[in-house]
């Protein structure tokens, strides 16, 4: 599924809503407009798996966004669940080391009815800054060469991709090849509020790094019009991408 998925639709909206109608109407709403949806920890918490199964019955890809994070036993587990779902991509935490992304890998290979999901690691955050990794978190390195380690652990763990900003993604690409995924959240339209976020990009900006997937969430479902707010930014690729091949 990796390979089959890699150059469909970059947009992944991301539907942050605490209430299943609420985020079954957002996804309604952008019937028709080729994009993912990514189901985060809020709404998967309230509605549970039928969320998932709901989006998947109405045609949607879906990016099941909740950082697997524990012993491998246990990841194994949860990873066969997930795969069970019929998700396209889930996520882990790349700091549970070597041993628990593979046991994530496993898990879904025992439970995959057909193609396996894209599987990505989580590098850190896009919330995190320097003064955050360093002084909280407690590793004596840049962000961008702490994304580069997990990166590589998590290609060969045998994992798809990773998460990551847009900023780090031309050096996965380097270290890691071309055909291995970057997903990036911290994506804001020219305009938008940054939020909670501390390292972000334009979509256009975004896809001139070589990153192969974007999440937006408040600038799209939030907009007056959600409909007009995801057009613009796949239009905002398209010239990107047109910009570049022209160059």
């Amino acid at each position: 599924m990796a390979a089959a998925l890699r150059h469909t639709h970059p947009v992944m909206v991301a539907l942050d809503f605490a209430a299943p109608e609420e985020a079954l109407s957002a996804a309604a709403r952008l019937e028709g407009i080729p994009c993912w949806m990514k189901v985060g920890m809020e709404l998967y918490y309230a509605a549970g798996p039928d969320i998932v199964r709901e989006l998947k019955a109405q045609g949607h890809r879906v990016f099941l966004d909740l950082k697997l994070h524990d012993i491998p036993n246990t990841v194994r587990g949860g990873a066969r669940s997930i795969a069970r779902l019929g998700v396209d991509m889930f996520n882990v935490h790349a700091a549970g080391g070597s041993a628990m992304m593979r046991a994530v890998r496993e898990g879904a290979e025992e439970a995959a009815s057909g193609e396996l999901p894209i599987i990505i690691a989580v590098t850190q955050l896009t919330s995190t800054n320097e003064e955050m990794l360093r002084k909280e978190i407690g590793i004596d390195a840049t962000v961008e060469d702490t994304v580069i380690r997990y990166s590589r652990l998590a290609k060969e763990a045998g994992l798809h991709g990773v998460v990551s900003s847009a900023k780090e993604a031309a050096q996965i690409k380097a270290a890691c090849g071309r055909d291995f995924i970057t997903v990036t959240p911290g994506i804001r339209p020219a305009g938008a509020d940054a939020g909670d976020q501390a390292r972000i990009m334009t979509p256009a900006e975004a896809i001139r790094t070589g990153t192969d997937y974007l999440v937006i969430g408040r600038p799209i479902t939030k907009a007056p019009d959600p409909r007009e707010a995801l057009l613009r930014v796949i239009a905002e690729i398209e010239q990107a991408k047109k910009e570049m091949q022209d160059e």
